[in-house]
């Protein structure tokens, strides 16, 4: 069981990354041709946030079952905090723009905190020895 569940935090990583580039390129194409926040950013950020929540969750469940080849020591506890940041930041801007009455929702929030959360990505990957494309070895 646990190496499917490697397998699918693995793989489930280009979906993260294809919905946070998805999610920046409509917040970005929104701010510079100055479009009215709408229900595609929301679903955007949502997807991308939700998605990244899901590799949280399988990481942590891959983690508590104790079942991983090196061991928990400093670098995957790093990834597991880098990673888990990088959930928060990515939900950072749907919680609150859902707060905000419409007419004072915008795009550069979602703009800076994607970016903020892909290089927290890339560091907590980058934290295990790894590269975001490169193929993991169970």
């Amino acid at each position: 069981m646990i190496t499917g569940l490697l397998h699918a935090h693995s793989g489930l990583r280009y979906l993260v990354l294809l919905a946070g580039v998805i999610a920046l390129a409509y917040a970005l194409f929104g701010w510079l041709t100055g479009r009215k926040y709408d229900r595609g950013m929301r679903i955007t950020a949502a997807s991308f946030a939700g998605l990244l929540h899901l590799q949280v969750i399988l990481g942590f469940i891959i983690l508590v079952s104790g079942r991983l080849a090196g061991g928990v020591g400093g670098a995957l506890i790093g990834h597991l905090f880098l990673m888990l940041f990088a959930a928060v930041v990515a939900q950072l801007p749907l919680s609150v723009m859902r707060r905000r009455p419409p007419e004072a929702r915008s795009y550069p929030p979602h703009v800076i905190c994607t970016l903020i959360a892909f290089a927290l990505i890339w560091l907590g990957v980058a934290s295990i020895g790894r590269g975001l494309m490169e193929a993991a070895v169970f």
